[in-house]
């Protein structure tokens, strides 16, 4: 449990610091700005994606492959391959806010910002999961509230001081940097460029692919909930960030189990003890954020209601196919997992043509019941014995 709340911790400051600064800009500078939020949420997908292959991948593959050059390589092309694909999405973001549905003028500014913010989360994202597999979870915390507190300040403060969009992206851009340059050159050790891609891709193809489809899912899927109107941008946009921080959170679930799995000592039922506490604690924290901030915002309750119950749904059954999920991944059968993935993924990216507001919550609930009833099929057939205990000597 302490390993859970010690890497959901990191993922919590690295997801609430700027969900609480759009909020905090749509009172301070334009209540529109919360809705960018919601508008740059696909591209984050991107940024996962890369992290799968060149951080979670790279540092398994130092684990199963015994290859030392595989974290700092994962790193350096990883940061290369981000820096190239969210380049040019900002050279084309007028193009990019069209296709979403709003307006250029009032999101372009801080769309930019979002994306370089982005890039410098995938730079200490990078850096954090080699930390987690050393065990080195105090040091990834501090970093990771280090990253955090100077991005909000940055950018609250230079919106209290000035109302121009620019000045107050620059700064915080700046300041940030500077921050994520000097963690880096502190916890990379620098090694040759030696790494196994295809390996680094084998080792978290689940959520690879998975992360792909997300991309399309949300792309397309808010795309069309946005095509109704501003009352379901505004309920898609509230609800989508009073849980994203959760289900971020939630992620740790899949890397404890993850690390783990990888060295040879699992135990299934206590780690699943240990995920439904923590899945109590934040369906929890989602409520009290949604009946604090209703008054504020004022979104439509009976749309906004439809859209977080599933979600909350959702959460409580992920740990239960997510755990099984990849232990089929790395024990079993890495083909099946991923096809299995993908077949519910399939189903998300379908649902997202749906022409209803709800596309993308009817498709994230057709995905976590297809998953759940896999895993257990595969567990159940193959007669799957899910504890692993460690073998000394």
């Amino acid at each position: 449990m302490n390993r859970l709340l010690r890497i959901g911790f990191d993922t919590l400051l690295t997801s609430v610091t700027p969900i609480l600064g759009w909020f905090l800009l749509g009172i301070l500078l334009d209540k529109n700005l919360i809705n960018t939020f919601s508008l740059i949420y696909p591209i984050q997908f991107v940024i996962s994606t890369i992290h799968s292959i060149f951080g979670i991948g790279a540092n398994i593959s130092t684990v199963r492959d015994n290859n030392k050059n595989s974290i700092f390589s994962g790193i350096v092309v990883g940061s290369i391959i981000g820096a190239i694909i969210l380049g040019i999405i900002i050279l084309n973001i007028d193009n990019y806010i069209t296709f979403m549905n709003m307006d250029t003028k009032i999101y372009k500014t801080f769309a930019i910002y979002a994306i370089i913010q982005m890039f410098l989360q995938l730079l200490l994202n990078l850096s954090l999961c080699k930390l987690y597999y050393e065990n080195n979870n105090k040091k990834a915390n501090k970093y990771s509230m280090c990253f955090n507190i100077i991005n909000f300040l940055s950018l609250i403060i230079m919106s209290v001081i000035t109302k121009n969009q620019i000045i107050i992206t620059c700064i915080s851009i700046f300041s940030t940097s500077i921050f994520v340059i000097l963690m880096m050159f502190k916890t990379v050790k620098k090694t040759k460029i030696q790494i196994n891609i295809l390996n680094c891709i084998k080792y978290d193809s689940v959520y690879l692919f998975g992360e792909l489809s997300l991309l399309i899912v949300f792309l397309f899927g808010f795309k069309n909930a946005f095509n109704f109107g501003e009352k379901y941008i505004l309920a898609t946009s509230f609800s989508t960030l009073i849980t994203d921080t959760q289900w971020d959170i939630l992620g740790a679930v899949k890397t404890v189990s993850q690390i783990d799995i990888a060295k040879r000592n699992f135990s299934y039922k206590t780690h699943i003890k240990n995920s439904r506490k923590l899945v109590y604690m934040l369906i929890s924290s989602t409520l009290i954020m949604g009946i604090i901030l209703q008054p504020i915002y004022k979104f439509d309750i009976l749309i906004t209601s439809i859209i977080v119950s599933i979600e909350l749904i959702s959460m409580y059954i992920y740990p239960i196919y997510i755990t099984k999920l990849t232990y089929i991944q790395l024990e079993y059968s890495a083909i099946k997992a991923t096809v299995n993935k993908q077949i519910a993924n399939l189903f998300r990216i379908l649902c997202s043509f749906i022409p209803s507001p709800f596309c993308t919550s009817i498709g994230l609930a057709i995905s976590a019941i297809s998953q759940l009833l896999f895993t257990e099929y595969i567990i159940k057939k193959n007669r799957l014995n899910l504890d692993i205990p460690h073998k000394s000597g």
